[in-house]
């Protein structure tokens, strides 16, 4: 059976209302703009950036909160419960998490941008508050789930990173003021390494497995190779973690070279899905997505060069500047670009009785505008970061809000036609 039929099968009875994700959805778009209007002001921040309160800060939490989490949650709501046959208990609790988050967010990153305690402390506690709906939601989401249990584990894995790393957000947050961490500098990144590999890393690693082939009309894949990823990935974030607590090195490339093993069997299992599929033209979609994954390799493979402890100004930015722009930014956009016409197109036959094409509910224009522009961000800040020209970060961030505007477009205008279709409907 293929993976869209077995997939799909009985969908419609578990969509939510399409005001629930899209919301999450559009608003990681309007935040995806601020991160790089962010960064446009703090662009002679960002080439030697090795930590701190500041607009490269909130920046980074623009993206990892506003769009990679929004993203993650509004994609969480409405396709696990498709995945796990189990529509979620009750929908108030997500429209909450998105008021919550949202504002959050919003206050968090104000107070990160001007080093201001009161707005980040109270931002980081609805955020957390966010965070926890979100988590409960899941988890009783997942808890009786046994249809796919590779992919129901990689988001109980995800859960757990996200606990843990939205506790030592909170503990991050605090030690502005108090000062208490000693190696404020080690928990941040282990944050951060939680917050991409663990939580996003995880989910991602598992959503894939069902989404990627539905996407390209391809069989499913096999499970084994499924819980193979999760368990290099596994291995990957506990050895990290031991590699902090007891300061190995030895560890720390342990957790490297298992995170590496996890990608390629990520990535295998990606080309497999491409290479049998019934569609041959993937469209600029695909084109996100693939590169996307080169980034994380070589995001992988800096973060080897970061620990090994050779002097270069430019690796740690470079590399968190690889890892969230060049693999989540690029990979989320990609992807939103197939779930947002799909998930429309299923409300708006639910609604009207008829099939809407998916086609009929993309623009192209502003995804083409969208790609250009991304990609050209992506060249001059990561050149700008090598060569220390704030200019080439400058130029590279108006560059990546304006593709950024132009995919604003095109999230407005599924919602503009999803919309119309259903009153018309």
């Amino acid at each position: 059976m293929s993976m869209t039929g077995g997939f799909l099968g009985g969908a419609q009875d578990r969509l939510l209302p399409a005001s629930i994700p899209f919301r999450f959805f559009l608003i990681a778009s309007v935040f995806h703009v601020l991160m790089w209007v962010t960064l446009f002001f703090g662009a002679d921040q960002l080439v030697r950036y090795t930590g701190g309160a500041g607009l490269v800060l909130a920046a980074i939490h623009l993206a990892t909160l506003g769009v990679f989490t929004m993203v993650a949650i509004g994609a969480s709501y409405q396709l696990l419960p498709v995945v796990t046959r189990r529509p979620l208990a009750h929908t108030w609790p997500a429209r909450l998490s998105f008021w919550l988050m949202t504002a959050g967010i919003c206050l968090l990153t104000y107070g990160m941008a001007t080093a201001a305690s009161f707005p980040m402390q109270s931002g980081a506690v609805l955020v957390v508050t966010g965070l926890a709906v979100f988590i409960i939601l899941t988890a009783d989401n997942l808890r009786q789930a046994g249809s796919m249990p590779v992919v129901s584990a990689h988001g109980w894995g995800a859960l757990v990173a996200l606990i843990i790393f939205a506790a030592l957000g909170l503990i991050l947050v605090w030690d502005f003021d108090a000062a208490f961490l000693e190696n404020r500098n080690g928990i941040a990144i282990l944050h951060m390494v939680l917050a991409v590999f663990g939580f996003m890393g995880l989910l991602i690693g598992g959503l894939c497995l069902i989404l990627i082939p539905m996407f390209v009309l391809s069989q499913s894949l096999p499970n084994r190779p499924g819980w193979f990823q999760l368990g290099l990935a596994v291995v990957a974030l506990i050895g990290y973690m031991a590699a902090y607590v007891y300061q190995s090195q030895t560890l720390a490339w342990l957790s490297i070279a298992a995170g590496l093993g996890a990608s390629a069997v990520y990535i295998w299992q990606m080309r497999k899905v491409q290479k049998s599929s019934m569609r041959k033209r993937l469209g600029l979609s695909f084109v996100l997505i693939r590169t996307s994954w080169a980034f994380l390799v070589l995001g992988l493979m800096l973060g080897g060069l970061v620990m090994s402890g050779i002097e270069l100004a430019f690796a740690p930015p470079l590399f968190g500047f690889f890892l969230l722009a060049g693999w989540l930014l690029t990979f989320l956009t990609g992807i939103l670009q197939r779930i947002m016409p799909f998930l429309a197109s299923m409300h708006a036959s639910g609604s009207s009785g008829l099939p809407v094409m998916v086609s009929e509910l993309t623009a192209e224009l502003p995804l083409k505008i969208h790609a250009y522009c991304h990609f050209s961000a992506l060249l001059l800040v990561s050149v700008g970061i090598v060569i220390n020209v704030a200019v080439l970060v400058l130029t590279g961030a108006f560059l990546g809000a304006i593709g950024a505007i132009a995919f604003v477009v095109f999230a407005m205008n599924v919602w503009i036609k999803l919309r119309e279709n259903q009153v018309n409907g």
